[in-house]
């Protein structure tokens, strides 16, 4: 495995800038998740980072339609950190763990809404925000299509912390370990 690019950071050893919310993050997770450590050493990425999340939690999709963004988006940019990490958020919000598998492994899923939803977030990715018939389905099994711009959301937000991961090479944490996934 490649060595890391990026370091990772502690509260103590984080400027200034983002110690709070380092502490926030660390008292909510109830450890300090590795992803944070690396984003702390820019206070503008984890700044960047925390608004996205905050923004995709406050739209409209359900906390199991988030994750099928998260983990579509996680899977298509090859992210091991973030499929493993949103596979046990799927868990603890006890998703159906058909549905996270069919996600891991990037096959159809069996409701056709939340297909429309995979589908969609896959095709962002791969056509870099082109994704004419995807959109069409998307809006053709229920959606608003003014929720397009809610998984774009989610997609950036994904874009940012699985290029990090992958610059960082960031360390899978105990935590995720049990959900571990390899591209």
């Amino acid at each position: 495995m490649p060595q890391a690019q990026l370091p990772l950071i502690d509260v103590e050893t984080a400027p200034e800038a983002v110690r709070a919310t380092l502490l926030a993050i660390e008292k909510r997770y109830g450890f300090m998740p590795n992803l944070y450590r690396v984003f702390a050493s820019s206070p503008a990425a984890l700044d960047a980072y925390l608004a996205l999340s905050a923004a995709f939690q406050r739209g409209t999709l359900s906390a199991t339609e988030r994750n099928v963004v998260q983990l579509a988006a996680s899977r298509e940019n090859g992210c091991r950190y973030c499929v493993a990490v949103h596979s046990t958020v799927g868990d603890m919000q006890r998703d159906d763990p058909q549905l996270i598998d069919a996600l891991r492994d990037g096959r159809p899923l069996g409701d056709a809404k939340l297909e429309a939803l995979r589908a969609l977030t896959t095709a962002l990715v791969r056509g870099r925000g082109h994704a004419p018939a995807e959109v069409e389905a998307f809006v053709a099994v229920g959606y608003r299509v003014e929720q397009v711009l809610e998984v774009l959301v989610g997609v950036t937000m994904k874009t940012l912390s699985n290029y990090t991961n992958h610059l960082a090479v960031t360390p899978l944490d105990e935590a995720f370990r049990a959900r571990a996934w390899t591209p």
